[in-house]
């Protein structure tokens, strides 16, 4: 795919799979603007107790099962994201890129329309809805991130970028609640999301690769269903390929090994090492502080704000906005994976450009795992205006958080394995995640609605996120020591052998 009409087909593949993800993949992440929607129609109303015996001048009623219910909507579908990445990593990596993005869209679909036919006295639907919705968000955006690989040394800004389009889509149920306001249903607003879909098809089908996106990149490489105006160029490259070639398609995702060497490193031998098992408490971690955070906004802010409904409203709409700068904060993580590959002096390939690649990581983690450190420190403070900064450093080390686990993934393990390495990183971090609805049941019952203890104890268990980055740098030390082993026996074998070659 060369010339203008190959750089414009890569530019509407890039900026279509941002408006994706940035509008359909990770929209159950702003469900406090959902939930204020939902409660305002009576979805869970039932699980409502009054408390007519403490003021009879007065009708007041005590929601705070109906806030669980809420809340175990967000934990099981949350879960069903990160877990279910693991299958839909395999079916990714197994049966390509076309198959994966047709499963997303009949999940996407299917949960559009739960929840268009829902009503109060069906709210038990919301459940498989926000899961359908959850898994279908989570497979396009896996699919859409091959899309770095078109863009060779910006491949990094473009994963994170990604990721950042992913957090920003949370909106998407801001401006549902806004539009609802303003008279609009919840029905007709999500008939619109399922109809939508189309256009995710006609995407996979013009815009999109039938299996993978190699990297590198080989020549004159193109991909989703020829145009009847293609260049001439490409015509020629096609019409000389050889007839046993299956095409661009069909290449690996890293250059083929000459022939009597491995070409793929074992699965297993990567699930098993340090550099995984902790980078999984990485993730781990830091994404339930996240999801704890996000799937109790809706009550803390009722705590803080004393059942103030307006203030409540006014600040879910500026958790939700907040969420919309995730797009513009993620690309800087890539700009710092990626900073060593635009120096001048920058030349090396591959060992020793993955092993730069794998220490260009650390800063990033590190980074990462300090922002999400200072948002916890805030949303342990129990005071309603220090929120909006809450939600300022919340956003960005969520955008850090995502399009860093990504990156590291690609650059530390052999892009073979990225779909299940993925879906295993996230299958696993998720199971941390199911940790979030025992510790709402804590909040409730012992420590009787106030999460200032729990948020602490959560800021404890952040900092052992800072254990991953130590584990990189060693891993550094160690291929840096394996790559000096294995150069200096083979110039010293040239060297000897050279005189020998000349004698005869």
């Amino acid at each position: 795919m060369v010339g203008a009409a190959g750089r414009a087909k890569k530019l509407g593949t890039l900026f279509s799979g941002l408006l994706e993800c940035g509008a359909f993949c990770g929209i159950i992440f702003g469900w406090a603007s959902l939930v204020y929607v939902l409660k305002d129609l009576g979805y869970f109303e039932q699980w409502c107790e009054s408390l007519d015996n403490l003021n009879p001048n007065r009708t007041l009623y005590d929601c705070s099962r109906q806030d669980e219910q809420f809340s175990l909507v967000f934990t099981i579908g949350s879960f069903m994201n990160n877990f279910m990445t693991l299958p839909m990593g395999y079916v990714f990596d197994r049966f390509g890129t076309a198959v994966a993005r047709l499963i997303a869209i009949s999940l996407y679909t299917g949960g559009t329309l739960l929840v268009a036919f829902s009503t109060p006295d069906l709210a038990v639907l919301l459940f498989p809805a926000m899961s359908m919705l959850s898994v279908g968000g989570i497979l396009l955006i896996l699919t859409n991130m091959q899309v770095g690989n078109l863009f060779g040394k910006y491949r990094s800004i473009i994963i994170t970028l990604y990721n950042g389009a992913f957090d920003s889509s949370s909106a998407i149920f801001l401006i549902i609640k806004v539009l609802h306001e303003r008279g609009l249903s919840l029905q007709a607003m999500f008939f619109f999301m399922a109809a939508c879909s189309a256009w995710h098809l006609l995407r996979t089908i013009f815009l999109m690769p039938r299996m993978h996106i190699p990297y590198p990149l080989p020549p004159a490489y193109n991909y989703g269903l020829p145009c009847p105006g293609r260049s001439q160029s490409y015509r020629t490259y096609e019409e000389k390929r050889p007839p046993e070639d299956d095409g661009p398609e069909e290449v690996p995702l890293e250059p083929s090994a000459p022939k009597g060497h491995a070409a793929v490193e074992p699965f297993w031998p990567c699930v098993l090492s340090w550099l995984f098992v902790w980078h999984v408490v990485w993730l781990s971690v830091m994404q339930l502080r996240h999801y704890l955070f996000i799937g109790t906004l809706n009550p803390l802010l009722d705590h803080l704000a004393f059942g103030s409904e307006h203030l409540v409203s006014i600040y879910t709409n500026a958790f939700a906005f907040t969420q919309l700068c995730g797009v513009l904060c993620a690309p800087w993580n890539g700009l710092i994976l990626d900073r060593h590959k635009r120096s001048k002096a920058h030349r090396a390939e591959g060992a020793q450009g993955a092993l730069a690649d794998l220490r260009a990581s650390v800063p990033s983690l590190v980074l990462t795992v300090t922002l999400c450190v200072l948002f916890s420190i805030c949303a342990a403070v129990p005071m309603l205006p220090v929120q909006f900064a809450t939600f300022v450093l919340q956003v960005i080390s969520r955008s850090f958080l995502y399009g860093g686990n990504a990156a590291f993934l690609a650059i530390a393990f052999p892009p073979q394995h990225f779909g299940k390495l993925y879906g295993l990183v996230m299958a696993l971090s998720g199971l941390v995640v199911l940790l979030q609805y025992p510790c709402i049941a804590l909040v409730r019952g012992a420590l009787e609605g106030d999460p200032f203890y729990m948020n602490v104890g959560l800021i404890a268990v952040v900092l052992l996120a800072y254990v991953s980055p130590v584990v990189v740098v060693r891993e550094c030390r160690r291929r840096a020591k394996k790559l000096e082993a294995a150069t200096s026996p083979l110039e010293a074998s040239t060297s000897a052998e050279t005189p020998a070659q000349t004698a005869h």
